[in-house]
């Protein structure tokens, strides 16, 4: 009973929490993997057990394939851009300009705003229509002298094009952990560098970005997982069309214009899958360097 009182109240604190996340998150992983491993291609049919037959038939479809390296590009870009970007604004805060919390507050303000707003804005921005038609960037590119683009409209960059809102909207969050690792290296050791005779971008490239290594890899953990698994902002800017099509626009399609819900649910289960090849690894070295400390 002692041993009881110990944590027998911690647990029953968190007994709801555990129940929900086991129900509604794992349970439902489950029942749509079991889903994506039955014959159940139209919502009236049964749905008998066919194993892994649907996630190796999906790469058979042009779109499939289509929409997987729409993903890829986006998320190459997204992720890298983001990094920079998200850096580089860290890197000029770091330096004490005037002012500071007037413009990290305002980097930071697109992050609260919804993907589906930020896709609204974004869709007039990157609006393709070109001469008296112009209107937004390809307006303003026109009053300057600079060629103007098809932006989320064109078959090769599209999706390159469809990361630019992404991250207008995530550079704020990356600057954030940047700038809290910045300001968390020891200003001794910067000094110590210099005084050794170490030059700025020395100072930066031996004993700064090393110790950021976390705070990237963290940035690159969530910047990764929203993009793989990203679908309001696809749908708010171009809507379900097939130059812009990802995973995510493809499983709706499959399961509510289609109605094949074991198409849908290989899609998700895909989706999940490539989500985790980001988290686990990531999980697993945090649990690593909790026990190392």
């Amino acid at each position: 009973m002692r041993r009881a009182r110990t944590w027998l109240p911690g647990l029953l604190l968190v007994a709801p929490s555990i129940v929900a996340i086991g129900v509604f998150v794992y349970g439902m992983l489950g029942w749509n993997i079991q889903l994506a491993m039955t014959d159940k291609h139209s919502e009236v049919a049964e749905g008998n057990f066919v194993g892994l037959k649907n996630f190796i038939d999906i790469w058979d479809l042009p779109r499939w394939h289509l929409s997987v390296n729409h993903a890829i590009l986006f998320t190459i870009v997204f992720v890298l851009g983001a990094l920079v970007l998200g850096w580089f604004l860290a890197f000029l805060m770091e330096k004490g300009i005037r002012g500071e919390g007037t413009f990290r507050a305002i980097y930071l303000f697109p992050m609260a705003i919804s993907f589906v707003a930020t896709g609204i804005v974004w869709r007039w921005l990157m609006n393709s229509g070109t001469g008296e038609r112009a209107v937004g960037l390809n307006r303003l590119f026109d009053a300057i002298g600079l060629p103007q683009w098809a932006w989320f409209r064109d078959p090769d960059w599209g999706m390159a094009a469809m990361a630019i809102p992404a991250i207008w909207q995530m550079s704020g969050y990356v600057m954030a952990l940047f700038l809290a690792g910045f300001r968390g290296v020891p200003e001794e050791l910067r000094e110590a560098a210099r005084v050794d005779g170490c030059t700025e971008w020395g100072v930066y490239r031996h004993i700064v970005l090393p110790l950021l290594r976390p705070v990237t890899l963290s940035a690159l953990i969530i910047l990764g997982h929203i993009s793989l698994k990203v679908f309001d902002l696809i749908v708010a800017v171009s809507g379900k069309q097939i130059i812009t099509d990802v995973p995510a626009v493809f499983m709706w399609v499959a399961v509510f214009d289609s109605h094949d819900p074991a198409k849908g649910a290989t899609i998700a289960t895909y989706i999940v899958l490539s989500v985790a090849i980001f988290v686990i690894p990531y999980l697993i070295w945090s649990v690593r360097k909790d026990r190392r400390s």
